[in-house]
């Protein structure tokens, strides 16, 4: 039976994991296990030297010389120790990925469109990546700045299972675990890799099940099929796209995570099934937990979050939101969604509020 080809996302990476990127992945492990057993010490830059090395393969030597820019340009920026310079360098950075000019530049170093594209995903993530260690960079003092080298933003940048879609690890994380030498158990991990292995073989014949018999997304490209549905049924069809959504990113996101925990490495925790789910705060809590992590840490909690006045928590919020979409892509209809949820999230603080008054749990 043919498959919904109308998502982009899971058809694009499906293609490219089975072309090249699960085999890097799987080089990526042979390198870690090996560094492990003969070289622990050594680890960090075993798999920095690997994951270059990777980046210079897939994306040619043109787009790795763009990451590798990127991340020279944030380090020498965040010399200054400066957040506000550190942020303005970053949507600097992030705002080339839209010039017109650049973008057919660009188109011109590969053959195909999904080569362009594949660069484009993984520099957006890059560029999360960059901020990261450049505001731990600005915020910590002198006598930690050995470990906030330039070989260090190296080694985080380009780390391997997190380089193309993420998920999303802050600098402080990465780099404290990273240096944590543990006791390494082979039998362990092989136990680890089996059992993760076969769950995330499980939730991807899950999904291919789904695009293959189910035909959502086809559906939701056409008008007619939606103008002649019932309620009931377009409530249906948005459940179903949101379960998909959530499946499709337990393979996206199960794949790598599987790898940091071999790495020796404790991975954001995977989505939360949205059908569990009640209210806009804990679907951005618990869906996408190493961005959010990222956003709290380096735009809510900096710019007051809930611990300034009502004015102060409307716009961090705001600010954290405008953020993610303009990070997605900053399109008319990413701006709509995040003010979208936004509002959403705000009135659930709002209700939380007056629900917290002595007066109204005593009506209640």
């Amino acid at each position: 039976m043919p498959q919904d080809p109308m998502d982009f996302e899971w058809s694009y990476w499906i293609e490219w994991g089975r072309e090249r990127i699960l085999w890097l992945l799987a080089g990526h492990l042979l390198v870690s296990q090996v560094s492990r057993i003969l070289v622990e010490k050594y680890k960090p830059w075993c798999l920095m030297v690997y994951g270059m090395a990777a980046c210079w393969l897939l994306l040619g030597i043109k787009g790795f010389a763009v990451i590798l820019l990127h991340a020279t340009i944030s380090f020498a920026v965040a010399q200054f120790q400066l957040s506000l310079l550190t942020w303005l360098c970053s949507l600097i950075l992030l705002s080339t990925l839209r010039i017109p000019a650049v973008e057919e530049t660009k188109r011109k170093w590969y053959d195909t469109e999904n080569e362009y594209y594949l660069l484009l995903f993984t520099v957006s993530v890059r560029c999360l990546f960059c901020t990261s260690f450049s505001l731990e960079y600005c915020w910590h003092g002198p006598a930690q700045k050995s470990s906030h080298s330039f070989l260090w933003m190296l080694a985080y940048v380009f780390y391997y299972p997190m380089f193309h879609n993420g998920p999303l690890m802050n600098f402080d994380e990465f780099s404290k675990q990273m240096r944590r030498q543990e006791a390494f158990s082979l039998k362990t991990n092989l136990s680890i890799l089996i059992v993760g292995i076969i769950r995330i073989f499980f939730w991807w014949c899950l999904a291919e099940l789904m695009i293959h018999l189910m035909y959502i997304h086809a559906l939701y490209s056409s008008a007619p099929p939606l103008e002649a549905a019932s309620y009931w049924a377009l409530g249906g069809l948005a459940l179903a796209q949101v379960l998909f959504f959530y499946v499709k990113y337990l393979v996206l996101y199960g794949v790598p995570a599987l790898l940091l925990q071999m790495d020796g490495l404790k991975p954001p925790a995977l989505p939360c099934c949205v059908s569990l789910m009640h209210s806009f705060t804990k679907m951005w809590r618990s869906f996408d937990v190493g961005l959010h992590r990222f956003l709290v840490r380096y735009i809510y909690v900096p710019m007051g979050g809930s611990q300034s006045s009502l004015l102060g928590t409307l716009f961090s919020t705001a600010l954290t939101f405008a953020f993610v979409s303009y990070w997605h892509g900053g399109q008319s209809y990413l701006w709509y969604w995040g003010a979208l949820n936004w509002l959403g999230v705000i009135v659930e603080y709002g209700v939380k509020r007056i629900l917290s008054i002595s007066l109204i749990q005593d009506l209640i």
